[in-house]
């Protein structure tokens, strides 16, 4: 009986390898996409899901481990803010697909992106679903991950550098020092129901640094609330538009000022609020100057 199996066994690994041989050989001669050779090498198994943190755009900030799992990968799934030349890294017969949601605007569907995954995943591809910034932060990754789960389809995580961070950078500071503060807060500006209601009285406190994320539509309502509970109309407010882009711009301001309107009408690309931080060089300029004795 063991050796009926492992003859069978045999029969098959050598079916299969002559199958394999003679599709390569096919391919050379008809042009045969390597997704074809994939589907035999994998039989029936499922694929795989990368969740993979595209960083806020700059190429350079793209991590080693994100930029091998690119050149490995069957299908990009990619959001709208990826930057071309992050795609670029990609295999060359990696299909590539835009399922980007745009603000207040055009966007893909969360249940036909959960859809995507799976369909790709049981014809046995490996798959990256490439996010911006980090894939953990404001990105719906909970929902995909549980779609993918619910099918027993395997999936991990490589984490990239948020847009806060390279904003902060940019910058020239710290989102805590010594003395000032000993926690940062990173919120978004919306959520299912609108704009999103936070415990604003804790935010406005005096020192507290916070990092906001799509901001731009909400940001009287931000301001607004702040102010309301207690904010310092002179809370300094740094905007950065397209962070760690060949664009990039930097505004700055303060809580109650006019300026902050006419910034906002402005902005054209994505941007991120930090509240409580001004550029360092500015925050120099501010300090009074030391007597030479």
């Amino acid at each position: 009986m063991t050796l009926y199996v492992v003859e069978n066994i045999l029969r098959s690994e050598q079916s299969t390898s002559v199958q394999l041989s003679r599709i390569i050989t096919s391919s050379m001669e008809k042009n045969v996409t390597s997704k074809t050779i994939h589907r035999i090498q994998r039989g029936k198994s499922h694929g795989h899901v990368t969740f993979v943190g595209a960083g806020p755009g700059d190429p350079e900030l793209l991590t080693l481990k994100a930029c091998r799992v690119l050149q490995e990968t069957d299908v990009i799934i990619h959001d709208h803010l990826v930057e071309p030349t992050i795609l670029s890294l990609a295999k060359e017969n990696a299909r590539i697909i835009d399922a980007g949601k745009i603000g207040f605007g055009p966007s893909t569907d969360q249940h036909h992106i959960n859809q995507m995954l799976i369909t790709y995943a049981r014809d046995g591809a490996r798959i990256t679903r490439l996010k911006g910034g980090d894939a953990t932060l404001f990105s719906r990754i909970d929902d995909e991950i549980e779609a993918l789960e619910a099918e027993h389809i395997g999936w991990h995580i490589v984490p990239g550098i948020t847009s806060a961070s390279a904003a902060v950078a940019t910058i020239g500071q710290a989102f805590t020092k010594r003395q000032r503060n000993t926690s940062v807060r990173f919120i978004t500006a919306h959520d299912v129901n609108g704009f999103a209601e936070h415990d604003w009285q804790s935010l406005a406190r005096h020192h507290e640094i916070i990092a906001i994320y799509m901001g731009k539509k909400a940001y009287k309502f931000i301001q607004g609330r702040l102010l309301m509970y207690g904010g310092s109309s002179i809370t300094p407010i740094t905007i950065i538009e397209n962070v760690s882009r060949k664009d990039q711009k930097i505004y700055s301001t303060t809580l109650a000022s006019s300026s902050l309107d006419t910034i906002m009408m402005n902005l054209t690309g994505p941007a991120l609020f930090l509240i409580g931080l001004e550029p360092r060089a500015q925050q120099i300029r501010k300090q009074p100057k030391r007597k030479v004795i």
